[in-house]
C-alpha cells in the first residue's frame, strides 16, 4: 500500500497529465492511464486489475455515469482499493463512487494545473467518504501535494462551488458583455484600458483567463451545480436593487446605498476579512504598479541552489546598475525567473552590459527586456 499501482482515468486530459506527472516524477510512483482520446493508453481492464488507486479526472457533466461505467466493469474488483476524482463538484461523484465497495475520496483543486510541480499555493477541496485502510496512504499524497488542504463535506463544498466559482465567473462574463456590448460608444478594450483603474486592470484579467481557456469546464460550472441558478437570482437582484436606486438619482436614494448596500455589506464582513482582503488588495496594486516599470530584464537562473541569486545581484551591481523592483514568478514553461525593474533613468548601455555579463558569466539566461 506505500507504492500502489496508480489509475487515472483521463489521463489525457490536462490534470490527468500533470498529475500523472506529479505522481511519477514526485512520488516514484507507477501510473496507468487510460483515455479515449488516447490510444495508446491502457485498456479498461487492465487498470482495473492493477490500479490499487483510481482516480478519474473526467468533464464534470460526464463523471458520475463515467464512474458508473467503471463500477460495472470492476464488478466487485474494486473492493480494498481506494478510488478518487478530481471534479469541480463532489456531490454527484463522491455519491457514484460510493456505490462502488472501493474506499472513496473527493477531490478538487481549486486551480487549474499548475506549471508547479506540486499544488503549493493553491486551495485542495478534500471529501473524506469512505476511508479507512487507506487513510495513511492518503495524507501521504496530500502532504507530497503541498496544497492548503481544506476537509469538507460534498453537500457544502458544491453550495460553496455557486458562490465561489460560477458567481464569480458569472460577473466576469457579464462584465465582458457590457463591455462588449459599449465598445461602440466608448471604444473597446484597449481604448478603455490607459484609463483603467487596478480593480478594472484586475476585473479585465479574471476575464480574459475565463474566456481563454477551455469553455466546457466553465460550462459545466455553471450547468450542472444545482445551487447555481439560485445565486445568480439573488446576484441579479442586487444589481437590480442598485439600479434601481441610481436611477431614482435623489438624496432619499444614496442614503439607502449607503445603508442598504455599502454599510450593510461592510457589516456582514469581519474586521479581520475587510483587513484582509484591503491589504491583498493594496499588494497587488503595488505589483501592477511595479510590473509596469519603464524599463524591465527578466532572467532564468538554472541552478536552484544557495547563492545563485546574490551572484546575480553582483553583476548589477558591478555595472552600476539600480533596482527598483524586484519578483520572482513562472513562465508559460514552467521555469522560475527573476522579473528585475528599472526607473526610467536607467542607462540602457549598462543594462545591456548586465545582460551580456549574465550570459558570459553562465549566471542565467536572459528571457526577455521590457
Amino acid at each position: 500500500m506505500s507504492r500502489p499501482c496508480i489509475g487515472i482515468v483521463g489521463s489525457a486530459g490536462a490534470y490527468g497529465r500533470w498529475l500523472r506527472a506529479f505522481l511519477e516524477q514526485r512520488m516514484g510512483l507507477q501510473v496507468l492511464g487510460h483515455d479515449p482520446r488516447d490510444p495508446e493508453s491502457a485498456r479498461v481492464e487492465e487498470m482495473l486489475d492493477r490500479a490499487e488507486v483510481l482516480v478519474f479526472s473526467v468533464p464534470i457533466r460526464i463523471t458520475p455515469e463515467t464512474i458508473r461505467a467503471w463500477i460495472a466493469r470492476s464488478a466487485g474488483r474494486e473492493a480494498g482499493r481506494l478510488w478518487l476524482d478530481l471534479t469541480s463538484l463532489k456531490t454527484a461523484p463522491v455519491a457514484a463512487m460510493l456505490e462502488s465497495r472501493a474506499e472513496v475520496v473527493g477531490l478538487h483543486p481549486l486551480a487549474a494545473p499548475p506549471k508547479t510541480p506540486t499544488l503549493k499555493g493553491r486551495v485542495l477541496a478534500v471529501c473524506r467518504a469512505r476511508l479507512d485502510r487507506w487513510a495513511p496512504w492518503l495524507e501521504a499524497l496530500l502532504a507530497a501535494l503541498e496544497a492548503e488542504c481544506v476537509a469538507v463535506e460534498p453537500e457544502r463544498h458544491d453550495r460553496a462551488m455557486a458562490l465561489v466559482q460560477a458567481m464569480v465567473h458569472a460577473t466576469h462574463l457579464a462584465q465582458a458583455g457590457v463591455l462588449r456590448e459599449s465598445a461602440g460608444t466608448i471604444g473597446d478594450i484597449a481604448a478603455l484600458l490607459p484609463l483603467r483603474s487596478a480593480a478594472f486592470e484586475l476585473d479585465v484579467a479574471i476575464a480574459a483567463r475565463i474566456l481563454s481557456r477551455n469553455p466546457a469546464i466553465y460550462t459545466d460550472i455553471q450547468f450542472d451545480n444545482p445551487h447555481v441558478p439560485g445565486v445568480l437570482r439573488l446576484l441579479a437582484g442586487q444589481l437590480e436593487g442598485i439600479a434601481r436606486l441610481v436611477e431614482q438619482g435623489d438624496e432619499a436614494a444614496r442614503s439607502r446605498f449607503r445603508s442598504d448596500v455599502l454599510e450593510a455589506n461592510r457589516l456582514a464582513f469581519s474586521e479581520q476579512a475587510l483587513a484582509t482582503g484591503n491589504r491583498t488588495f493594496e499588494r497587488v496594486g503595488y505589483l501592477l504598479a511595479d510590473l509596469a516599470d519603464a524599463c524591465s530584464l527578466s532572467v532564468h537562473l538554472p541552478e536552484d541552489r544557495s547563492g545563485s541569486l546574490r551572484g546575480l545581484l553582483q553583476v548589477f551591481e558591478r555595472h552600476g546598475v539600480n533596482i527598483v523592483s524586484l519578483h520572482s514568478s513562472r513562465t508559460q514553461a514552467g521555469e522560475l525567473h527573476f522579473r528585475f525593474g528599472f526607473d526610467h533613468e536607467v542607462d540602457r548601455a549598462r543594462l545591456d552590459a548586465v545582460a551580456a555579463a549574465i550570459h558570459a558569466d553562465g549566471i542565467g539566461r536572459v528571457l526577455d527586456t521590457g
